[in-house]
């Protein structure tokens, strides 16, 4: 065979192999064709879609290819043009909590105070004697910014504790009931890193603001072992539907253990990266030495811990005192000495390190700490994590891409707290909000998640507000801050292969990649091709997770 002409052959097989048309040794299980796939691989953005074999993906071509090549056996699932994507990731939620809410008192959308109260009213007319009343997740800016009082729900609650926290979960109003079981009174003593809110008169009104939160967490009763289990089903039938197949859980030890029970019963449905408190991280590394890491299912390695507090709750902390507060410039919930020796050990120990920091005073604190740890311990591949990453000083903005910081991000806040965060920082702190283009601009790994219970965990509105960034009260149609809004793409790229990335885990999912885990969705419409204001109108049609449909709404399981 002449030079050239053996040249061409080579160049074809290999072409083939990277287009991932090679049939595989192993019977194709599932294939969907006829889709318009965005695979997340630069080196082929668009694909008809894509075959599995068990739960990896061995074939993204061509609709033609893969019906070649998928037997008899295989289910094949006509998209009839619909949008095929990577499997969501939500790079920051709390997910037991998220499936605790869904069955808890629904306050997030009360507007007014009398609405407040009468949601609670009718909830404990049904609570079980000796329980609490607990999550709720209200927003005292749907009503004018009013803190809610316990003197506004004692009288329909007088022996039933409450603890209903704002959305943020960084405050929380107890009545009369739960301040009595927690023991606190008008003499207990200010908390470091909180605040015990007072009326003139020295007593407290029942707010209770982030480290004073513990004042009242400590007593109210733990889950059982068979509630936590229904909280984590209920949560993972949510987020299927969302098309979420992956989550980065902020949560605690007891927590991970609810995980494991359910993986060593084949029960999850959801992929897990399991982050437990940064000041256990020598904890961590024992299990982790004894046990390992973990599987694709469920995963440890990660730990987080606070800088700040939360803008809505005037505790992130920032350089300048709060527009709306010239006295007060927010707190840190932890020492910058603690977190120092916290982050140093955990990271000389080889584990990943993720940190809450919202205000521009707390973001330059932990990338101070980040950069010190990173030099004091030598070159690695580490993945530091900065969660939120909300409020940053503009000096700030080109150190995450400079010293490979990872800004995870939450882009339903940017709609949220936009219709009010100005009167708080001010527009010119505001310009450096929700920094998605300049962070991208600067080369940031940036991952987008939800904060779930704090927001709703729904890519779709997440993709949608970092499009936009039109706040959710409609009053901003051209965004809020729209210079940092970026395109389609990008979004989708941080809530797939942006957020694997933020796990270690870009060679396994992340996007449609041959050898890859068979985690994707099907969309009802292409965001790409649609008015970017109905990007939330878009509908999930399924959901998959190593091959298997744990979500659809497809009539006949196969065509739309």
């Amino acid at each position: 065979m002449p030079h050239r002409s053996l040249l061409a052959l080579l160049w074809s097989i290999a072409a083939a192999g990277c287009a991932g048309v090679r049939v595989p040794d192993t019977p194709i299980t599932l294939a969907v064709v006829n889709a318009r796939a965005w695979t997340g691989d630069s080196r082929r953005p668009w694909a008809d879609g894509i075959a599995v074999a068990g739960d990896r993906i061995v074939i993204v071509g061509s609709s033609a290819e893969i019906r070649k090549a998928a037997g008899a056996g295989a289910r094949v699932i006509d998209a009839g043009g619909m949008m095929l994507v990577p499997g969501f990731i939500d790079s920051h939620i709390h997910f037991i909590d998220g499936g605790f809410g869904l069955a808890s008192v629904q306050l997030r959308d009360a507007k007014t105070p009398a609405e407040f109260i009468a949601r609670i009213k009718a909830f404990a007319v049904s609570a079980s004697p000796g329980t609490w009343i607990t999550e709720g997740n209200w927003d005292h800016e749907l009503w004018g910014g009013e803190l809610p009082r316990r003197d506004w729900i004692d009288s329909i609650t007088p022996t039933i504790p409450v603890w209903v926290q704002r959305l943020d979960g960084h405050m929380g109003l107890a009545n009369t009931a739960a301040l009595r079981a927690a023991g606190v009174t008008r003499a207990t003593p200010d908390v470091d890193g909180g605040t015990i809110v007072r009326d003139a008169s020295g007593e407290p009104t029942g707010i209770l603001k982030d480290n004073a939160t513990g004042l009242i967490g400590r007593v109210i009763p733990p889950p059982s072992s068979e509630q936590m289990q229904r909280a984590l089903d209920a949560a993972m039938r949510f987020v299927a539907e969302q098309g979420v197949t992956s989550v980065h859980h902020m949560g605690s030890w007891g927590e991970l253990a609810a995980f494991e029970q359910a993986h060593a019963a084949g029960r999850l449905r959801t992929r897990i990266y399991a982050a437990v408190p940064l000041s256990s991280w020598q904890r961590l590394r024992d299990t982790i030495a004894a046990r390992g890491r973990g599987d694709a299912w469920l995963k440890r390695g990660l730990l987080k811990a606070y800088v700040d507090g939360s803008l809505g709750s005037h505790t992130a902390a920032f350089f300048e005192p709060f527009t709306d507060a010239p006295n007060d410039r927010g707190l840190l919930v932890n020492t910058p000495e603690n977190l120092q020796a916290w982050v140093a050990g955990a990271d000389r120990a080889g584990l990943h390190v993720a940190v809450h920091a919202i205000g521009d005073r707390a973001i330059n604190l932990i990338l101070g700490i980040f950069e010190r740890a990173a030099a004091d311990n030598g070159p690695r591949d580490r993945r530091f994590r900065v969660e939120h990453a909300q409020h940053i000083a503009p000096v700030d903005i080109p150190r995450f891409g400079a010293l490979g910081v990872i800004p995870s991000m939450q882009p339903y806040h940017a709609i949220d707290d936009g219709r009010w965060a100005d009167k708080v920082i001010g527009p010119e702190r505001s310009r450096t909000t929700y920094a998605f283009r300049s962070l991208l601009d600067a080369s940031a790994p940036v991952a987008f998640g939800s904060d779930w219970y704090v927001a709703p965990p729904t890519p779709l509105e997440g993709i949608y507000a970092a499009v936009t960034r039109r706040t959710i009260d409609e009053k901003q149609p051209g965004g809020w801050v729209p210079e940092q809004k970026i395109s389609v793409a990008e979004a989708l790229r941080a809530y797939t292969l942006g957020a694997a990335y933020a796990e270690f885990a870009e060679g396994e999912k992340g996007s449609l990649e041959r050898g890859k885990l068979a985690d994707f969705v099907l969309l009802d419409r292409d965001l790409t091709r649609i008015p970017p204001e109905t990007i939330r109108d878009a509908r999930v049609t399924m959901t998959v997770v190593g091959g298997q449909v744990v979500f659809s709404r497809l009539a006949n399981g196969d065509r739309p």
